[in-house]
């Protein structure tokens, strides 16, 4: 078992392997951990781990809350998610890798990062300006008949993101511009998919590659009855992810 101890990011919402997150980071807990990783060298990856938030807050109050007007804001990396942080996230979450990390003139900063490795939460240290974990390196085992199923999930998917985005979208990718790798499909179908986080979150921690496909083949199936029922159902562009505020 090979563990790791990487600053916390958690979010409402989940990060893939291989997905880009962008991220405009605001609040002083996640300022001093971007001032932290801008002190490791270029030439080594500066890394955090992203966790979705299971019962919490991705920003913690700053002004008196309701209904009792007088409450001071909670303060410190563990704001907003109680007293044992690690109870708010999920338990599997992914590395990410950040590549741009720019301050801005206000003490903000402009951060671009990339999915790596998922990871388990096995233990959350609040005692420092920001939250940092203990975490396990999972593997991504590709199960049986990993390559069929993904031949299946894109060609669904196809289908998918016709009916939500419309046959003329001149953003529909092409069979050319898809992935044929079974762990890419599988991240990159979970992360376009129009679903909610809990749902997502069952995907990235499924148990391998073939079991996550098999799930994204009967909710693409699903989601695509539902659409093709739903003529008047507004398009979405499936390749851009909302920002995260933090």
């Amino acid at each position: 078992m090979t563990t790791v101890r990487l600053p916390l990011f958690p979010l409402n919402s989940v990060l893939f392997p291989g997905l880009v997150l962008p991220l405009n980071v605001f609040e002083e807990r996640y300022r001093a951990m971007m001032r932290t990783l801008l002190k490791v060298p270029e030439d080594e990856p500066r890394r955090f781990a992203v966790v979705a938030i299971r019962d919490g807050h991705e920003v913690a109050p700053s002004a008196p809350g309701m209904p009792d007007p007088t409450a001071l804001p909670e303060r410190g990396p563990g704001a907003g998610f109680g007293a044992d942080p690690a109870k708010a996230f999920h338990a599997v979450g992914c590395v990410a890798d950040a590549a741009t990390i720019r301050e801005r003139s206000d003490g903000t900063f402009e951060v671009l990062a990339t999915g790596t490795t998922r990871v388990r939460l096995r233990s959350v240290d609040a005692s420092g300006p920001f939250l940092t974990a203990e975490l396990e390196e999972l593997p991504e085992d590709p199960g049986d008949e990993a390559g069929a199923l993904a031949e299946g999930v894109l060609r669904s998917f196809r289908q998918y993101q016709k009916r939500l985005a419309g046959a003329r979208e001149r953003s529909l990718a092409t069979g050319g511009e898809l992935p044929d790798e079974p762990s890419v499909v599988s991240y990159l179908v979970a992360a376009a998919m129009m679903l909610d986080t809990p749902t997502k979150q069952r995907l990235l921690q499924a148990p391998d590659t073939a079991s996550r496909l098999r799930d994204e083949l009967k909710l693409l199936r699903a989601e695509t009855a539902i659409i093709r029922n739903l003529p008047s159902l507004p398009a979405a562009e499936l390749t851009r992810g909302p920002t995260s505020l933090n």
